[in-house]
């Protein structure tokens, strides 16, 4: 990360390296010349190349999060429609799938 504003410490030294690398991948996928770069300065790019990192590592996260709350809530659902399930299970003698009680 940005090594200008020493009073910036990592509360994770891995969660700063992925996002080190995730910047990095970002830089390249966007086709951003990375030669400038010199000992994780990027002060030799343009604004514009580093807000579009910037911007897509954003955006890419932003996504992330949102994938991960659909995937929490649909197993919430999911976990609820079981229990469901479970419960209104029919007993031994009740009418479940494909039977049908007869008066008699």
């Amino acid at each position: 990360m940005a090594q200008g504003q020493k009073r910036n410490q990592p509360l994770l030294l891995q969660a700063s390296q992925a996002l080190n690398q995730f910047k990095y991948e970002v830089a390249n996928e966007l086709g951003i010349d990375q030669s400038k770069i010199v000992g994780d300065y990027w002060g030799n790019l343009t604004s514009r190349d580093c807000g579009a990192v910037g911007g897509n590592m954003v955006r890419r996260m932003i996504a992330a999060a949102e994938q991960a709350l659909i995937e929490q809530a649909t197993a919430g659902v999911k976990a609820g429609f079981a229990q469901g399930l479970a419960q209104g299970l029919p007993q031994a003698g009740q009418a479940g799938f494909g039977q049908t009680i007869t008066s008699q």
